[in-house]
């Protein structure tokens, strides 16, 4: 990007516009395999921190220019995971059948968690003992069209995190605790997974909470940034024509 640039002039700072720029090449080379999540989130965090052409500069200096296609393009289900929220309108490549990668979870003073990309089985068991335990389903694949989270938490809490789309029904019996209802009612996707929240809560409690990932988040921040430039650019364009 900067190359063409002569010396000085990587001192100068950068715009909007420029991060926008390296922030494109960057989507380009994750949809295409270049990089991985992680790499992405650390590039794109960096760009829209970077302040002056010098610093965009390496961000990209890796990569090849936007349009060009890598030989090995990405699997389904991780293209969904660039293009938007977990799962949304690619469920089929997400309910991949077989068993789970984990089935269990124990936290007796002390936590564990699943997350990331697993294969949620069609039962998933776990047990909080003066402990915690979180169970993110957001990039997980599932072994069947519905999964079953039992939860048995006695001085300790749980936190269930589905991603938007799948129907989430409650059935947990809390005693000086509870199991929270609040996702409960809302539509599920055509062809999305169904999680049922189920167990036992003794002074404790079970949570569930419908949470984008951070690769989403940071797609709508950009599409924010995207659309307020469009909108500084049309301003512009109508104070130029009102002088004109």
């Amino acid at each position: 990007m900067t190359d063409e640039l002569p010396d000085k002039l990587p001192e100068l700072r950068a715009s909007d516009a420029d991060r926008e720029q390296v922030a494109e090449v960057l989507r380009d080379a994750l949809t295409e395999g270049r990089l991985d999540m992680e790499e992405f989130e650390e590039r794109l965090e960096t760009t829209y921190k970077a302040r002056t052409y010098k610093e965009l500069e390496p961000i990209t200096r890796d990569l090849p220019a936007p349009g060009v296609s890598a030989p090995v393009p990405l699997p389904p289900h991780a293209v969904s995971m660039v293009k938007g929220p977990a799962g949304t309108g690619n469920w089929a490549s997400r309910i991949v059948g077989g068993e789970g990668s984990s089935h269990w979870g124990v936290a007796i003073m002390s936590g564990f968690e699943r997350k990331g990309h697993w294969t949620a089985p069609r039962r998933f068991n776990c047990f909080a003992f003066w402990g915690g335990g979180v169970i993110d389903l957001r990039e997980a694949n599932f072994a069947d069209g519905e999964i079953v989270v039992n939860c048995v938490a006695v001085m300790g809490g749980m936190s269930v995190i589905v991603p938007p789309g799948v129907e989430v029904v409650v059935r947990g019996i809390g005693i000086m605790g509870g199991f929270d209802h609040g996702q409960e009612g809302v539509p599920g996707e055509p062809g999305a997974p169904r999680v049922v929240v189920k167990g036992f809560a003794f002074w404790g409690g079970v949570g569930v909470e419908r949470k984008v990932t951070k690769a989403e988040r940071l797609r709508l921040k950009e599409e924010r940034r995207r659309e307020k430039l469009e909108r500084k650019a049309e301003r512009r364009g109508e104070l130029e024509a009102g002088r004109d």
